[in-house]
């Protein structure tokens, strides 16, 4: 039976965030994710769980600037240092949260950028972080990110991000597949399920063209989740989408996916 985790970033915009948390649950997910924890403390992050009987699924390390348009730094020359004490932020969160994953974002590649030196930092930093975390019982996960959301972003396609994984050979480094994102850029999706499955370490979901409610648009969910169950996976799926409304009202989709 799929597994699924509210994407607190994105759902549940119509209260504030601490709040999301107490909403999630009542609408009977056992799961979260967002895209960062570092605006609030710990401990205030922790108590939210502890008190809706939450597990936290996943959370990006920090990115660089956000708000200036980083999106990202792990393959960012000169920002090596500053990548790694973005890996001891993130895992001490991760330890605090209780989340086994953590997304790291590779960042922006401008059109007169060195690709193979980037690619060369990225391996390093990426290296640097899956041993950090594997002290810490962790996976780093990397994600496929398509050019019309984020132009620009240095990683697109899913077996591009299986070929680093490979080459940076750790055990705990794996996939994000984001089937929203994977749809937009190359399509195929059952099949790219099928074939790369055992390398797969976080799935998320979203409609498509739209990133609403994943029943709505061209996408056919129904079969993927089934078939994702099929494959064996056990992991969490992340509900990353933008709700056309209020978050509840759009729920009808997940209904006899989530236990009563």
């Amino acid at each position: 039976m799929p597994r699924f985790a509210a994407n607190l970033t994105m759902m549940y915009r119509e209260h504030e965030f601490l709040d999301r948390f107490g909403a999630a649950s009542a609408d009977g997910f056992k799961a979260v994710e967002y895209l960062f924890p570092y605006d609030y403390a710990v401990e205030a992050l922790a108590t939210r769980l502890n008190e809706h009987g939450l597990t936290q699924a996943l959370f990006n390390a920090p990115p660089g600037d956000w708000a200036k348009g980083e999106r990202g730094i792990a393959s960012l020359p000169g920002r090596e240092d500053e990548f790694r004490r973005s890996i001891e932020t993130a895992l001490r969160y991760a330890q605090a949260l209780g989340n086994d994953k953590v997304h790291v974002m590779a960042g922006l590649l401008g059109a007169s950028d060195d690709r193979a030196q980037h690619r060369d930092v990225y391996l390093k930093n990426l290296d640097y972080a899956a041993s950090q975390a594997a002290a810490h019982s962790k996976t780093i996960v990397i994600e496929p990110i398509n050019t019309r959301d984020m132009p620009g972003y240095f990683l697109n396609r899913q077996h591009e991000a299986q070929q680093i994984c490979r080459q940076v050979g750790a055990g705990n480094l794996k996939v994000q597949f984001d089937l929203y994102h994977c749809q937009v850029v190359e399509g195929d999706l059952a099949t790219k399920l099928k074939d790369l499955i055992a390398d797969i370490g976080h799935i998320q979901i979203a409609g498509v063209p739209d990133r609403h409610e994943p029943d709505e648009g061209e996408v056919n969910y129904p079969y993927l989740l089934k078939l994702i169950d099929t494959l064996g996976y056990d992991g969490w799926i992340g509900c990353e989408y933008i709700p056309k409304e209020k978050t509840s009202a759009g729920l009808g989709w997940i209904r006899e996916w989530l236990p009563n």
